[in-house]
């Protein structure tokens, strides 16, 4: 399941989420595994949790945000990020995003270390604090709708869903995955993602109530403040047998 597009583009250009995102793009690139010394810099960037409870490598807590694993994790990323910071970055402005989602990358970082805090393995990726962006998405609009790609083997389909479906079962998929991962097999950093998820939705608290609360839900139906996008069929004929 890949959310592929929202239906709430923002008022205003969302230049931390496109910084972000460039700043992602170029650290990967900077570190790409044919590189030594792009290697050796991803080594010293990546987070981890041992060194952490040691009180070493402390610049790990921020620099692994912008380091990834391969195309498909930055990717997967950049994606979710592109999908659903624009929004947020609307209503906090483009500082108290920005400080929205380092806070969320440092807590996702906190859970995972909190989990494992004698892991010698290395965290990298931006995941976390983006799962803080959905987190705080999910608050403020629980209604918007998100296009996602479900696929089954050879079987592709587009269908809409309110976030609080497509969200709330991520997350629920992520707590399943902590609870069951053994040694944190497989790779992905579960207890971060919560963790980093569980931090958006407190930290938007503040802008919810300042909102009006659940006055801004029934003023917004749940969506973002503005028109929704309507986007055209697509232009690919049908083949009919």
């Amino acid at each position: 399941m890949f959310p592929i597009r929202d239906h709430n583009p923002s008022h205003r250009t969302p230049f931390v989420t496109y910084a972000l995102i460039a700043a992602n793009i170029v650290m990967y690139l900077a570190t790409l595994p044919g590189s030594q010394s792009g290697q050796m810099l991803w080594v010293q960037l990546a987070l981890y949790p041992l060194a952490i409870s040691y009180g070493d490598m402390l610049w790990g807590l921020l620099s692994h945000m912008f380091l990834h694993a391969g195309l498909m994790h930055i990717g997967g990323n950049m994606l979710f990020l592109w999908i659903f910071g624009d929004n947020l970055e609307d209503q906090m402005g483009h500082l108290g995003f920005l400080v929205f989602y380092l806070a969320c990358g440092l807590a996702a970082a906190g859970g995972q270390i909190l989990s494992d805090p004698l892991s010698s393995v290395p965290m990298v990726g931006a995941s976390g604090a983006i799962a803080g962006v959905m987190g705080g998405y999910l608050l403020l609009f629980p209604k918007a709708r998100i296009d996602i790609l479900i696929i089954i083997v050879i079987i592709f389909r587009i269908f809409t869903v309110p976030a609080w479906t497509m969200l709330g079962l991520w997350f629920g998929m992520q707590l399943f995955g902590g609870f069951t991962s053994v040694g944190g097999q497989g790779g992905v950093a579960y207890w971060a993602h919560a963790g980093g998820f569980i931090a958006g939705v407190i930290l938007a608290v503040p802008l919810f109530l300042r909102r009006g609360g659940p006055g801004f839900w029934q003023r917004t139906h749940g969506h973002p403040p503005h028109a929704e996008a309507t986007y055209a069929p697509s232009r690919i004929p049908r083949v009919r047998r």
